[in-house]
């Protein structure tokens, strides 16, 4: 079997614009007949992706057709070293591969007639915790502690556990400094939190790297009494040996990962003790396949992985299948929007928090055509 064409589709999302402006879909087809679909990471600007879709192209066309889909491997290292041998990666390129590599799985696993998790070990968790974001749709409004309550509230009414919030709006530039007044504030919206949902609920801190390490040192002193689940990425995540530095100080544990890619990125995460819990983003750091073998090293150092999941539901297909097979899951981010299940021929089951494995072949979902129409993004 081989893999005989390519087609990338633009799809652009509906407000409040979970998981992205516009999501980017690679439909792969082989000579057989069999059709895998995988994702190429978008945020918000489709300008900056038009030529992260022609690196993906390339690719395409200089090593995916006329592959053997069955041979991930090679062909993950020949798109790897391309044009220059074992170059520094980055999260452009390795998006471009993720997107091929879980193409691919989900061709294998329709040839199989198995979920991508069958031909990776197998079952482990037989339904996956999730958390949910606060706020709803509210972007990085500055919340009172109330409404912060009712948010979380909110969340733990539709049945989740676990709960994430980023109290520290972003300013730019970073890292910064963060001032007495702003701790102080966000204590207050933590304990309203803490106090509204009590301690049945796992509570997750994101801050995206944004502060100094001295800030960052006194900022999770000042939020330990609230036993957060994590700290994630207390300083840019490019200095790991400061990363450790804060986690040698604080009981809280540190979460990384979601802007590293390749297990050689995660291994030096691991073995500087800088992060306990792995949030490795498939669909950025080199594929299902890759994210298995960065959860495997993470197993080895008794640390989590909670995959980061910011993307459209081609990603997050391909995480539920990494998730099923990794006895060392703690929790997976759930952040969807309404298009993500419109889009879906079969969507995905979310029950009291947990959401449910497919048992379809491959990456266990098919897009609705008739859906997917309506949301096309014609580039110019």
């Amino acid at each position: 079997m081989r893999i005989s064409g390519f087609n990338i589709i633009v799809v652009e999302n509906v407000p409040p614009y979970r998981g992205g402006r516009y999501w980017i879909f690679l439909k792969l087809t082989t000579d057989e007949g069999i059709e895998g679909i995988g994702e190429l990471t978008s945020l918000a600007a489709i300008g900056r992706e038009v030529s992260n879709i022609k690196l993906l192209e390339d690719l395409c066309k200089r090593y995916v057709i006329n592959s053997d889909p069955f041979k991930i491997e090679d062909l993950w290292r020949r798109m790897y070293t391309y044009d220059h041998d074992y170059r520094h990666p980055d999260l452009t390129s390795m998006s471009a591969i993720s997107a091929i590599e879980m193409a691919c799985w989900d061709i294998i696993g329709k040839y199989l007639k198995q979920p991508v998790y069958n031909l990776l070990g197998g079952k482990v968790n037989e339904k996956i915790k999730a958390y949910s974001y606060i706020p709803e749709g509210e972007g990085w409004r500055k919340l009172t502690p109330d409404e912060a309550a009712d948010n979380a509230l909110q969340v733990v009414g539709n049945g989740f556990k676990a709960l994430k919030l980023d109290p520290f709006p972003p300013i730019y530039p970073s890292p910064r400094d963060v001032t007495l007044d702003e701790i102080n504030y966000v204590r207050k919206l933590l304990k309203a939190i803490r106090d509204a949902v009590g301690d049945d609920v796992e509570i997750c801190i994101g801050t995206h790297g944004q502060f100094t390490t001295w800030s960052a040192i006194r900022v999770a002193k000042a939020l330990e009494e609230f036993n957060p689940l994590w700290f994630e990425e207390p300083v840019p995540p490019e200095n790991v040996d400061e990363m450790a530095r804060v986690a040698r100080h604080t009981r809280i544990p540190i979460a990384a990962g979601e802007r590293k890619v390749t297990k050689y990125e995660f291994l030096e995460l691991l073995r500087k003790q800088a992060a306990q819990i792995i949030q490795m983003d498939v669909a950025r750091c080199g594929g299902i396949l890759e994210s298995k073998k960065i959860a495997s090293m993470a197993e080895a150092f008794y640390a989590s992985i909670a995959p980061h999941m910011y993307f459209g539901p081609v990603a997050l297909a391909a995480t539920i299948q990494l998730d099923v097979c990794s006895p060392n899951l703690l929790i997976q981010e759930y952040n969807i929007g309404k298009l993500h299940n419109m889009i879906l021929k079969n969507p995905f089951k979310v029950v009291d928090g947990y959401i449910i494995p497919p048992e379809e072949p491959g990456l266990g979902i098919e897009l609705n055509d008739n859906v997917l129409e309506n949301y096309l993004y014609k580039l110019i």
